[in-house]
């Protein structure tokens, strides 16, 4: 059996993608396309071992990484920093949507059989993986995980995610970029190899951009069919008011997922956390929630709102101050900390 130090360093030599435990469904993220690219086996590659408790639990730690417990780049290669760990895990990317710029990279981490790992982590990235690398970049564990009273039957079973990796990477050129996660347990550091694709722009509406004028969803345009505005078990209520009648005269969290359909398993609990963040903001934030595809069924297609915003995967979430301009974008899996960063964002 090949050692874990030795797959760790096979992996970056070929610049494998390992695909694991959470992310937006789409095609690849391993491509230069420019396309939204996420990947699709998301939380659905752990379905089979979903009650599988999480190889290492140490979720308080890993939401405040201490960067001066990683080593230091210091002009050395991704290579020879994944020869610093002493085991190997599976990145499940969960963003694909990489343009010139300082942006957003979620992730999570699992072990070879499926169970998800929380501890202190770092991502290192650079062009090559013999290329001197840039890092560490600390990603904190966003918790995802919300009180009994806003938690979706899609979401009440054992062994699900509880919280997602996220950092900020400077990705200045298009191109292919490699990146390694560094995660420091009590047996050392354990590694994972991934690949983000940057390309030169995106149709998808960013930061500090007007968003689509569009018309979602509500009671009235589903002629009161209330399984066409949600798949959420039990149904939410984020649909009283289309977004076109709202943009540009309060600030709205637009959150476009299908807790039901999601391939990425994570929009039930994001859409859970909506649900819990309402009932604190709701006074200050008009929540929407639009559903992927049309008459709630794939083989229709997605629905015009996606299409508008030019999306092809699911869950994203757009906050949207009371100018009009959207104030954060967040792409696939996300966490309590960033959704509330984000409301807060679009009050400023």
């Amino acid at each position: 059996m090949r050692r874990p130090k030795a797959r760790i360093l096979a992996l970056l030599a070929g610049g494998a993608l390992a695909a694991a435990g959470c992310g937006s469904s789409s095609p690849s993220s391993s491509t230069a396309s420019g396309s939204t690219t996420s990947t699709k086996t998301a939380v659905a590659a752990t379905s089979s071992t979903a009650t599988t408790p999480p190889a290492l639990d140490e979720l308080a730690a890993a939401e405040t990484p201490d960067p001066t417990r990683f080593p230091r780049a210091q002009g050395r290669t991704l290579e020879q920093l994944g020869a610093l760990a002493k085991a190997s895990a599976q990145l499940g990317a969960a963003t694909g949507t990489f343009t010139p710029g300082t942006r957003r990279l979620a992730f999570g981490l699992t072990t070879a059989a499926g169970a998800f790992i929380y501890a202190p982590t770092a991502i290192y990235i650079a062009r090559t993986p013999t290329a001197p690398a840039q890092g560490p970049f600390v990603a904190p564990a966003d918790p995802m995980g919300v009180a009994p009273q806003y938690r979706s039957k899609q979401n009440s079973g054992p062994g699900g995610i509880k919280a997602i990796y996220h950092t900020q990477i400077s990705v200045k050129q298009t191109g292919t970029y490699t990146i390694l996660s560094l995660t420091r347990t009590p047996s050392g550091l354990v590694g994972a190899p991934g690949e983000v694709a940057v390309a030169a722009s995106s149709p998808i509406p960013d930061v500090g951009q007007r968003p689509p004028d569009i018309a979602t969803d509500t009671a009235a345009t589903v002629h009161g069919d209330a399984a066409l505005l949600t798949t959420r078990l039990p149904p939410e209520h984020m649909q009283s008011v289309s977004f076109a009648r709202v943009l540009g005269t309060r600030p709205v969290a637009l959150l476009f997922s299908t807790p039901q359909l999601c391939i990425s398993r994570v929009c039930g609990p994001v859409t859970d956390i909506a649900v819990a963040l309402q009932h604190w903001f709701e006074q200050r934030v008009t929540f929407i929630h639009e559903e992927v595809y049309v008459d709630n069924q794939p083989s229709k297609g997605l629905r015009p709102q996606l299409k508008a915003f030019h999306l092809e995967t699911e869950p994203w979430l757009f906050t949207i101050n009371r100018r009009g301009v959207i104030a954060a974008r967040l792409e696939g899996a996300f966490g309590v900390n960033e959704f509330t960063q984000a409301l807060q964002a679009a009050l400023r």
